[in-house]
């Protein structure tokens, strides 16, 4: 079987590289990838959201299954645009159409979608450029902190907390009238501050059945003890050790059922993965949000804990058979450390060589922002690359990934020293 896969980062190498070790893989196509994809896949130099040149390439290669990677194409409809197609409708397809991604297109459609299906979230308002006075006079009466969230896509970024009056109505200034998010935050969402730990559940689902995929927990801020700037992701871990039998099957009956039940109330027939982001609040599931990819870090630590051949898998989501499908998950650790470039994620220099690639040990060395020049491996982008440990412990995951850092450097180079380190205090493990 043919595959393509929709994308450049640390998602989509992690995807790619999974699928090739699938013995009914012939080849995986990746695009446009990234210097490291093409180890083990052809890279194709095909922008996301060109819809037009996607489907001819899928035509001309025989490609008979798409994975998309990241948001944007989903949003934009790219899924409508094959099933509008009689030469692409038949296509094995992983992702949800433009109405299912509006689950995380807009974060006031997914609140509501919430509401309406009795799915456990914190409470809201929503307020746009013409409301703002409404909004600072509501702020008046919040308890802080409080979240204020961009309605739109983001790159993971659109999320502030503040911790006082003055600095939220300063933030919801700046988001509306300074566009501080772009048309991201032409509707802005104030949120309730939810108090607990947070997680990540994953789900595959065929529009009737789903998978569970491993939980993971990332690590959003750009500092260590979760301080300063959102970023894209700076780390991950999986399993989580706060999390267990009970609390995952509160997760099944409170969130994933009413959510698959309300995308069928929907008329929406959602083939795809569903991220479900979590507070565990006292052993009770609060849903932060969703989003209607695999997340970046997450999947650099759910899919090395995958033992089933994922390309089955991803068939059977496509075909509609994930009900005959059981998934096979390795009890051992993974932990991902994401390696960015100075200054991300305000303004970095991107064309800097990386060393140290050729003499680093058994992790898997994950490549998300660069690019190929020659013999040399260059930095592309803001989250370069990540490594991902494994282990018994966690612990001994950890220490896989932070010793195989050791072996690579450029200018600049940051990297969080503290992944994982709140869990192992919990002492649950």
């Amino acid at each position: 079987m043919n595959v393509l896969i929709l994308g450049s980062g640390g998602r989509e190498y992690t995807l790619a590289w999974k699928i090739s070790q699938s013995v009914n893989c012939d080849t995986v196509f990746v695009a446009p990838g990234n210097a490291g994809t093409q180890q083990f896949a052809d890279n194709v130099d095909i922008d996301v959201n060109d819809f037009d040149a996607i489907g001819k390439f899928v035509l001309a290669n025989n490609i008979e299954l798409v994975i998309v990677g990241p948001e944007d194409p989903l949003v934009k409809g790219i899924r409508n645009y094959f099933q509008a197609s009689e030469a692409l409708k038949s296509i094995g397809f992983i992702g949800p159409d433009a109405a299912g991604a509006q689950l995380e297109g807009s974060k006031d459609f997914s609140k509501t979608f919430m509401e309406n299906n009795n799915i456990p979230t914190a409470t809201s308002k929503t307020f746009t450029i013409e409301t703002l006075e409404e909004g600072l006079a509501y702020l008046e009466g919040c308890d802080f902190p409080i979240v204020l969230k961009a309605d739109g896509l983001a790159a993971g970024k659109g999320v502030l907390i503040s911790q006082s009056l003055q600095e939220a109505q300063d933030s919801l200034k700046s988001m509306l009238l300074d566009k501080q998010f772009g048309v991201a935050s032409e509707k802005v969402l104030i949120e309730q501050f939810l108090d607990g730990i947070e997680l990540s559940v994953f789900v595959l689902t065929d529009g009737e059945n789903y998978v569970l995929l491993p939980e993971a927990k990332d690590y959003k801020r750009i500092g260590e003890k979760d301080t300063g700037l959102n970023t894209g992701g700076m780390g991950a871990v999986s399993p989580v050790n706060f999390v267990d039998d009970s609390f995952l099957e509160k997760v099944k009956a409170k969130v994933i059922a009413p959510t698959l039940s309300g995308l069928k109330k929907e008329s929406i027939d959602y083939k795809g993965f569903i991220f479900i982001g979590l507070m565990n609040v006292n052993g009770e599931p609060y849903v932060i949000e969703y989003n209607v990819r695999m997340g970046d870090p997450e999947t650099q630590v759910v899919f090395p804990r995958i033992k089933s051949d994922v390309l089955d898998l991803f068939t059977a989501a496509a075909e509609g058979n994930l009900n005959k499908y059981k998934l096979d998950i390795d009890s051992n650790y993974a932990t991902t450390v994401v390696l960015v470039a100075g200054g991300y994620p305000g303004n970095y220099e991107k064309g800097l060589e990386i060393e140290g690639l050729a003499n680093v040990p058994d992790a898997l060395v994950i490549h998300a922002g660069t690019k190929q020049d020659g013999y040399k491996v260059l930095t592309n982008g803001g989250r370069v690359m990540a490594v991902t440990g494994q282990g018994k412990t966690l612990e001994d995951a950890l220490e896989e990934s932070y010793s195989t850092i050791k072996h690579i450097s450029w200018k600049d180079m940051y990297y969080r020293r503290d992944i994982g380190k709140d869990i192992l205090a919990l002492r649950i493990d």
